[in-house]
């Protein structure tokens, strides 16, 4: 069989976001959202999830699942990168913390949204290429070290959005403690292995507002 060509994989992107669209109005009572916004929208669609999947599965990088990419990790199912990323209601003047770097895929959507990305990833060998992806893609306004998620980047705080790709039992104190008390947003899985719920925190003086949206499954955070 002929390899994918660029035009053959811009249909399949544009497929996929079309699924993405449907899932959308599916669970739009659930989700409180009837269709991802334009912005998010143009973002997924720009960003070509071919390259931040290991290159034996690049076939099925718009597939609307979740794929392996080593570690016992995954790169999440379009659908939830899309919604997670919708939660935070992004503006083009935000700083926003993604924890969970993974290959950068949804890090490289968020650099199409925000001023400013602050990526942190526990697995070094992760960290490494997704750095090379994003500056090979352009991303300049993207900055990812290596160490434990859960401690956020205190250097850089305030942060008007955190985005958590791994599941805790409660929000990190050092991430609420890292988020504007202006209206900061935070969207994160919550709870233990087979009873997590997607939750929205909203931040308002010293309180963390948080509303579930759905039943997911995640991995766990982890901690060093």
């Amino acid at each position: 069989m002929r390899p994918l060509t660029d035009a053959h994989l811009a249909i399949l992107r544009r497929h996929m976001v079309e699924l993405i669209d449907i899932e959308f109005d599916l669970l739009q009572e659930e989700i409180g959202r009837p269709a991802p916004s334009p912005r998010v929208r143009d973002a997924v669609l720009a960003v070509p999830r071919h390259l931040f999947v290991p290159a034996q599965f690049a076939a099925l990088a718009y597939q609307n699942s979740p794929l392996p990419i080593g570690f016992d990790k995954t790169i999440s199912q379009p659908f939830m990168a899309a919604l997670m990323i919708e939660l935070l209601d992004l503006a083009e003047t935000d700083s926003v913390l993604e924890v969970g770097t993974g290959l950068g895929y949804q890090t490289a959507i968020l650099a199409r949204l925000a001023a400013r990305v602050w990526s942190v990833e526990v697995v070094e060998e992760f960290a490494g290429i997704a750095d090379a992806r994003l500056i090979a893609l352009g991303h300049e306004r993207v900055a990812i070290r290596i160490g434990d998620g859960s401690r956020g980047w205190a250097e850089a705080a305030p942060f008007d959005a955190i985005l958590v790709c791994a599941a805790a039992r409660e929000v990190p104190e050092a991430l609420v403690a890292q988020l504007s008390p202006e209206g900061g947003r935070l969207v994160m899985p919550i709870g233990d292995p087979g009873a997590q719920r997607l939750v929205r925190g909203v931040r308002e003086g010293d309180e963390l507002i948080l509303r579930e949206i759905m039943a997911v499954q995640f991995t766990q955070l982890e901690t060093v």
